[in-house]
């Protein structure tokens, strides 16, 4: 409920509970929700009853996740929730966990979130009307798509949508900020983004779920990565005794990843605007829980993780080139992954790449870019039946703290 920890640092878990081998050869076959709830007992069993459990996971993963053979390669797609993108999963499982405890605690809380894109919608559509809870979502003006725009603010009462004039990590810097000033306290504030555990362990789900349809040793995720929550939630599986062991981190121009592959320094960046917008993160929080994965050894790091930058016209050609080919439509980040597998996939594993948002999402983009049309008129007039609320602030912390303070 923290989200940050509260010298300002993130949670990471003591422990990984484990799965044994017994248990994952149980897993074979199962259904996502069924994944989800034996996830769920791992890590929260002492906390939340059987039953509840099981009705946080049936409500929260009520959709499906294909896994597709396009090409070479295998594609897990994990956007088929209600704002086609793949963090919808861990957003709603974090909506029904806080809701549930909130009222068992007959308390109220602010839910504060900064998005590059696709956070902001999973959050606001997560949350959208869930009991005990008010969302404040930021996000960076001019830098998210139409149709993520409208997904975070055409919702419902408890949301409140800001547009910061900024880019992603001025939206975090005031998120980060605002958690550890004493006279925010009142608000009882909390986060739901990837800063916050409790979304990470959710999203070890889908990882988990692909081992299940695909019970191999050998599995290699590649990851379109932006704030590293992706690719940190498939290590916590892999550290839960999944047998997989291999993945690579796609970036876009925002590459602050790679530069620690090959020269073992991390290094934040100023944050590069691209297509693939919701990877535009110059200064990825989550990687330091990456490195704590591994015991900030650089050499370990690279036993089980390789990165890979791929620029924005390598990006666009291989939409193109996908949709010539195959017949199918990449989105601008599940792109950059399908570039960093034909660059560096092993050959020797099952490369998995983990397709985190939907054409639809990026329709006008896709367009611009590559001339291929996207139809998403039936999804945009469904948003705007709903009344839009938004409101814009400066990149500045005390107008930002004034605003909370006399939140609408």
């Amino acid at each position: 409920m923290r989200g940050l920890a509260p010298d300002g640092g993130l949670y990471f878990p003591d422990k990984f509970p484990q799965f044994s081998n017994k248990e994952l050869k149980g897993l074979i076959g199962k259904t996502i929700q069924e994944i989800g709830y034996e996830v769920f007992k791992k890590w929260f069993a002492s906390e939340i009853g059987d039953e509840d459990l099981k009705e946080i996971a049936e409500k929260a993963l009520n959709f499906p996740i294909p896994l597709k053979e396009v090409g070479p390669f295998k594609i897990l797609e994990v956007f088929h929730g209600p704002t086609f993108a793949f963090k919808d999963i861990a957003a709603r499982c974090l909506a029904q966990m806080m809701s549930y405890f909130l009222q068992k605690r007959s308390r109220v809380a602010t839910v504060l979130v900064a998005t590059s894109g696709d956070t902001g919608g999973a959050c606001a559509q997560g949350f959208a009307g869930v009991k005990n809870v008010r969302l404040v979502v930021l996000f960076p003006k001019r830098r998210v798509s139409k149709l993520q725009t409208e997904q975070m603010s055409r919702v419902a009462e408890n949301v409140v949508p800001v547009e910061v004039d900024g880019v992603f990590d001025d939206c975090q810097a005031l998120v980060k900020k605002a958690f550890v000033d004493p006279e925010l306290r009142p608000l009882n504030l909390t986060s739901s983004n990837s800063i916050n555990i409790g979304r990470l362990i959710p999203q070890t789900i889908y990882y988990i779920y692909a081992y299940s349809q695909l019970p191999k040793d050998n599995l290699e995720f590649i990851v379109p990565s932006g704030n590293m929550g992706n690719v940190t939630a498939g290590l916590f599986a892999y550290k839960m005794g999944l047998p997989f062991n291999s993945f690579i981190i796609a970036t876009n121009e925002n590459d602050a990843a790679v530069h620690y592959y090959k020269t073992g320094e991390f290094k934040p960046q100023e944050t590069v605007r691209t297509i693939s917008t919701a990877m535009d993160v110059g200064n990825p929080s989550n990687f330091i829980r990456v490195l704590e994965l591994f015991g900030h050894d650089w050499t370990k790091f690279k036993e089980i993780i390789k990165a890979v930058r791929i620029d924005t016209a390598t990006t666009i050609a291989t939409i193109k080139e996908v949709r010539t080919k195959y017949n199918y439509l990449l989105d601008p980040h599940t792109a950059v992954g399908f570039a960093a597998a034909k660059r560096i996939a092993s050959s020797n594993r099952i490369p998995v790449i983990i397709a985190t948002a939907s054409p639809l999402k990026f329709a006008s983009e896709i367009k611009k870019t590559t001339g291929i049309d996207v139809d998403d008129r039936r999804v945009m007039d469904r948003l705007l039946k709903r009344k839009q609320r938004k409101y814009e602030l400066e990149n500045n912390y005390e107008k930002f703290k004034k605003f909370l303070l006399n939140l609408p």
